[in-house]
C-alpha cells in the first residue's frame, strides 16, 4: 500500500501549484522526456499515440472537405521569407537559421521553417496558371521551430508537432468560406472528440497572424482560468499573392491574383486535454481519444483460470470495437489501479476468483471513479455505452466550468478586480481602438482572446478602458 499512495503522492495538488502539477503529470504518465536540447521535448510513446489518434481524426476531417496532404522542404531561404515584409518581421524572433552546409558556408541563410506560408506561395506561383487550376486545398504534417524564450512540454516548445493547412482560390468569398470552414473544423474536433467546450471568434488586428487579412481562433478555458489559443484559420486575401505573383487567367482569359488561406492544430492540443481534464491523481482521457480506453485488471491472479478467464475478456472487448489492454504484470492491484487512474485510460474492469465464479465483472470510470458490476457476457455492451456516457459527460463538466468562469464587467475598476480575482474569461466592450488594448495588457496582462463570431448581446456601449462609444464585444484573459 505505502508504493500504492507513493504514485499519487508524486503528483503536486493542482490547488498548490497547478503549473508543477502540471509537470507531474506530464512526467510521471510518460508522455514526454526531457532532451539535451534545451527547449525541445522527447514525445514517449504514451504521449505520441495521443498526437497519432488526433492526426488520424483530424486528417479523415480534413479529407472530407476535400484537402489533399502534401510535404514541403523544412529550409525557407532568406530571400524567399523577406518576399511578404509583414509576415517576416511577424515571425523574424523566433527564426532558427543554417549558415553552413558540411564543411562550407552557405551562400544564403536557410531558415528552418517556423511556417511555410512562404514555400507554398513559391509552389503555387508555378503551379497555378489557370481557375481550372482551382481551388489548392492542401495540408501538411510536420514539425516546425520557433526559438521560444521560455518552454513547458506541449504548450509551448522550440520543436513542436502540427498540421498546417494552405489553400488557393479564384475569389475572396471562397477563401473566406474556406477560412470559416476550417474553424468549424478544429471547434467540432475538440468539442466531440477532445471534450473541450471552445469559444470561436476573431482576433483584433493586434493579435492577428502576420500578413493575414483576418485571423479566425477557437478559444479554449483551462482548469486554471487561463485560456489556451486551440487552433487558428487565417484569411489571407490576396498579399501574398501580390508578393509572389500568383496569378491565374480566369474565365474571361484576363489575370487575376489568388486568394489565400491557412490553417493549424498543434500538439499543444495534448496540453489542453491535461488542463482541461485530469484531476490530482494524473491524466483523465476523453474515450474518443484515449489510445487505450479499457484496461482489465485481473485480482489475484496467480489462482487457477483467473488470467484465462481475463485473457477472454480482453478478447470479447476488443471484438467489440474498442481498445483494450490487460495488466497481467507482477505488480499489485493497488499499484496498478494507481497506474491505470495515471495513465487517464477511461474505464477500468477488475476481474478475480469471487467475480468469475458470480459470472461477472466490476467496471470503474475513471473520470468519476464509479463502479458498476455487470455479467460477463454483458461486459463488451455496458463498456461500449459507459465509454459514451463518460464523454458526453466529460464535455459538460467542462463546459459547465467554462461557463462559470465567464465574467461580465462594464467598468475599468471592475475589469481590474475580476483579472485580480476571478480566473476565466471577461467579457467587455471595446471601442476598437489599440491603445485601449494596449493598455489593458499593461496594466492586467490580460489579452484579447477573440471577438465573438457568434452574436451575444451587448454588455454596454462604451469600451471598458476609455469609456468612448463602443461596439465590439471582447473576450479577454490572461493566456498560455
Amino acid at each position: 500500500m505505502a508504493k500504492d499512495k507513493k504514485l499519487v503522492e508524486a503528483i503536486t495538488s493542482m490547488d498548490t501549484d497547478f503549473a508543477q502539477w502540471y509537470t507531474d503529470v506530464v512526467k510521471k504518465a510518460e508522455l514526454i522526456d526531457y532532451s539535451s536540447i534545451k527547449g525541445c521535448m522527447v514525445i514517449k510513446p504514451a504521449g505520441y499515440a495521443i498526437w497519432e489518434n488526433i492526426q488520424h481524426e483530424l486528417d479523415r476531417r480534413f479529407k472530407e472537405t476535400g484537402v489533399e496532404n502534401v510535404y514541403m522542404p523544412m529550409f525557407i531561404p532568406e530571400s524567399l521569407l523577406q518576399k511578404e515584409k509583414d509576415h517576416v518581421e511577424g515571425f523574424a524572433p523566433e527564426v532558427a537559421w543554417v549558415t553552413q552546409g558540411g564543411l562550407s558556408p552557405l551562400q544564403e541563410r536557410l531558415c528552418v521553417r517556423p511556417t511555410s506560408e512562404t514555400l507554398f506561395c513559391d509552389f503555387y506561383a508555378n503551379d497555378i496558371q489557370s481557375y481550372r487550376d482551382l481551388p489548392k486545398c492542401y495540408n501538411q504534417w510536420c514539425s516546425v521551430v520557433r526559438w521560444e524564450k521560455e518552454t513547458r512540454p506541449f504548450l509551448r516548445s522550440r520543436e513542436f508537432l502540427w498540421q498546417e493547412g494552405h489553400t488557393a482560390h479564384a475569389t475572396a468569398e471562397e477563401a473566406e468560406e474556406r477560412t470559416i470552414q476550417m474553424l468549424n473544423v478544429y471547434a467540432d474536433f475538440c468539442e466531440e472528440v477532445l471534450a473541450i467546450p471552445v469559444i470561436r471568434g476573431r482576433k483584433t488586428e493586434k493579435e492577428k497572424f502576420a500578413g493575414a487579412e483576418a485571423t479566425y481562433t477557437i478559444e479554449a478555458l483551462m482548469h486554471d482560468g487561463k485560456a489556451l489559443q486551440s487552433g487558428t484559420s487565417h484569411n489571407f486575401g490576396d498579399g501574398f499573392a501580390k508578393a509572389f505573383n500568383i496569378q491565374y487567367t480566369d474565365k474571361d482569359n484576363k489575370l487575376q491574383y489568388v486568394h489565400q488561406t491557412s490553417w493549424g492544430m498543434t500538439t499543444r492540443l495534448i496540453g489542453a486535454i491535461i488542463m482541461v481534464h485530469g484531476d490530482d491523481s494524473g491524466l483523465v482521457l476523453p474515450p474518443a481519444i484515449a489510445p487505450t480506453q479499457v484496461m482489465v485488471i485481473p485480482i489475484q491472479q496467480r489462482k487457477d483460470g483467473v488470467l484465462e478467464e481475463a485473457e477472454k475478456l480482453r478478447e470479447a472487448l476488443g471484438k467489440a470495437g474498442l481498445r483494450v489492454k490487460m495488466d497481467d504484470s507482477e505488480k499489485s492491484p493497488g499499484w496498478k489501479f494507481s497506474e491505470q487512474e495515471m495513465r487517464g485510460i477511461p474505464i477500468r474492469v477488475e476481474l478475480g476468483p469471487k467475480d468469475i465464479e458470480a459470472g461477472k465483472c466490476v467496471l470503474v470510470r475513471r473520470d468519476t471513479r464509479e463502479k458498476t458490476e455487470c455479467a460477463l457476457a454483458d461486459a463488451p455492451a455496458a463498456a461500449a455505452s459507459l465509454l459514451e456516457a463518460i464523454q458526453k459527460d466529460m464535455f459538460e463538466r467542462a463546459k459547465a466550468h467554462r461557463d462559470s468562469h465567464i465574467t461580465d464587467v462594464k467598468t475599468y475598476e471592475m475589469f481590474k478586480d475580476a483579472v485580480e480575482n476571478k480566473p476565466g474569461f471577461i467579457r467587455a466592450m471595446w471601442c476598437g481602438d489599440v491603445a485601449c488594448e494596449d493598455r489593458i495588457k499593461e496594466d492586467t496582462t490580460a489579452t484579447a482572446r477573440c471577438m465573438p463570431l457568434k452574436e451575444e448581446e451587448a454588455i454596454s456601449d462604451v469600451c471598458v478602458c476609455c469609456g468612448k462609444p463602443a461596439h465590439k464585444l471582447v473576450y479577454w484573459g490572461k493566456a498560455y
